[in-house]
């Protein structure tokens, strides 16, 4: 499925729109480069799935939990890893074992360690105007 997002507050909505359609434990995994909104899609994600407070990039943290929704909300952002193996290190597991949704930017570091059942979300640049986006959903029932 492809989708253009005309502004920050769309590709919101479209995070919340797919909260909706995200099976049980699911992991979400993002690609996109710098500025591309993969962390207002998941601002989106985590208000659709109850989360009301603050949702950052947890680029120095690796992983931010987002609890109080339905389901909890893990959003890792992996650039900085060097290998899948230090995904592992900070706990991936663990967070694949619980009740909620992970989240994973820059999953194309770390994509021999993203489960087969992953819900593929790419976000790039439109051609014809670059404050937009288009964003490619794999995985995830129509929303």
């Amino acid at each position: 499925m492809e989708y253009i997002s005309h502004s920050e507050a769309e590709t919101e909505d479209l995070g919340q729109r797919l909260a909706a359609a995200l099976p049980p434990c699911a992991v979400v995994a993002f690609q996109g480069g710098l500025g591309m909104g993969k962390t207002a899609f998941t601002r989106g994600l985590a208000r659709g799935l109850g989360y009301e407070g603050r949702v950052t990039s947890p680029t120095f943290t690796l992983v931010n939990e987002y609890r109080g929704g339905r389901v909890p909300v893990f959003h890792f952002d992996v650039y900085r890893l060097n290998n899948p193996g230090e995904l592992w290190d900070i706990g991936f597991e663990d967070y694949l074992e619980e009740e909620g949704v992970c989240v994973v930017e820059w999953s194309e570091q770390v994509k021999e360690a993203m489960p087969e059942r992953s819900v593929q979300v790419s976000i790039s640049r439109h051609p014809d105007n670059e404050n937009w986006r288009v964003i490619q959903i794999e995985g995830a029932k129509a929303l």
